[in-house]
């Protein structure tokens, strides 16, 4: 019987090496992983961020899952929502809610966990860090309100696995929200995007990260994943239901969102 096969970039592998592959990826630029995100998209990934969370909608008492979320980006953002809300309603500890971060990467939760101690201490209260694969996240079943993945599940061995675990711990009436680079929707700029993905983005790795091989795979990864409309029926076929698509930047990025009801 032949091996399954998955992808790495733009070359095909066993799928059995995908996340060992992936996981050095990510071990080797998790310290400079948010200024390469400033500089790879000229500080636009925050807008992006932004959005997600304005589309969240995070309110006070429910629980959020961020998947390979290692560095803590949404994560704070949630926070930072919940907190306000919370300060309007004169609400305290458990009452805020909560932010669980999974990654797989210890490398990038490591990098999460050190940027949330410059925070408040009373977040810390609200916020927990968890080693653990999207594919089989290690929660059980109908257990939170919320679920985001920004940038991450392109890197994921098995997406339809991860969209089916995503659906399994969510509460009825949960949501399911992701931010991921897309199809480029908008003529021209599809060009010029390639050209920066291919030629400068490698480039800007190898000088700031030292690693171009590592922003070479991040680049082919995108191309690989699948574009708005795929992605968007994959998510309604894992069981997720009222799924719908925001495009960003012309489809540069999107947000895919869906319910479990």
């Amino acid at each position: 019987m032949s091996a399954e096969m998955s992808h790495f970039g733009f070359r095909d592998i066993p799928a059995a090496d995908k996340a060992g592959m992936v996981r050095g990826v990510f071990d080797s630029v998790a310290g400079k992983y948010d200024l390469m995100n400033d500089l790879m998209s000229g500080g636009v990934h925050r807008l992006w961020k932004n959005a997600m969370v304005d589309w969240l909608n995070p309110q006070p008492g429910q629980t959020f899952l961020d998947v390979a979320g290692g560095t803590g980006d949404i994560a704070f953002r949630i926070l930072d929502r919940l907190n306000a809300r919370a300060a309007k309603q004169n609400l305290t500890g458990e009452e805020i809610g909560h932010v669980s971060v999974c990654d797989i990467n210890e490398a990038m939760l490591n990098t999460g966990y050190d940027r949330a101690l410059t925070r408040s201490l009373d977040d810390q209260n609200n916020l927990s860090w968890v080693c653990g694969n999207a594919e089989h996240l290690p929660l059980p079943g109908k257990h939170i309100d919320a679920y985001t993945i920004a940038f991450g599940i392109r890197n994921v061995t098995h997406i339809d696995q991860a969209l089916s675990d995503a659906y399994r711990v969510l509460k009825p009436g949960g949501r399911f929200l992701c931010l991921e680079f897309s199809e480029v929707k908008v003529a021209g700029l599809d060009d010029l995007y390639d050209l920066f993905s291919f030629d400068i983005l490698p480039r800007l790795g190898e000088w700031v990260a030292k690693e171009k091989d590592a922003y070479q795979y991040l680049a082919e990864s995108i191309r690989r994943f699948p574009n708005q409309q795929t992605f968007k029926t994959m998510i309604a076929e894992a069981g997720f239901e009222n799924v719908s698509v925001r495009n960003l930047s012309g489809g540069i990025a999107a947000l895919h969102s869906g319910w479990r009801l």
